[in-house]
């Protein structure tokens, strides 16, 4: 994957399912179930991402996700698809404060892992 493809939506996307569109409360759905909900989304140092709740299945653990591994939006159903499994999403890089959002230290940290992982590049 391209360097800044992990920030970024990917262009099939469009700015109607992406960038412009207020993800909070959407379902976040690996390739084999279920993550979380989006809490919010955020945009530091041009590196988006969406923070989401996971409920009981981390421990009630949020996660940060690049909006690169976002590989459907359905409006309809509010329902975001990710590229990797739940085992991928829950190895990442831990997010424990919500001033990590903002530190581009463990953004690059996150993105390195993200752009590791086996799945569609685009």
């Amino acid at each position: 994957m391209p360097i800044d493809s992990i920030w970024s939506y990917a262009p099939e996307l469009g700015p109607a399912q992406g960038q412009d569109l207020d993800l909070t409360g959407y379902t976040v759905v690996a390739s084999d179930g279920t993550i979380g909900h989006v809490d919010r989304q955020a945009d530091h140092h041009s590196m988006r991402h969406l923070v989401v709740d996971t409920g009981v299945w981390v421990f009630g653990r949020s996660l940060l996700v690049p909006v690169g591994v976002i590989t459907a939006v359905d409006t309809g159903e509010r329902r975001i698809t990710v590229s990797c499994t739940r085992a991928e999403v829950k190895a990442a890089p831990r997010f424990r404060t919500d001033s990590e959002t903002m530190d581009p230290g463990y953004l690059t940290a996150v993105g390195e892992y993200y752009r590791g992982l086996p799945g569609p590049v685009r």
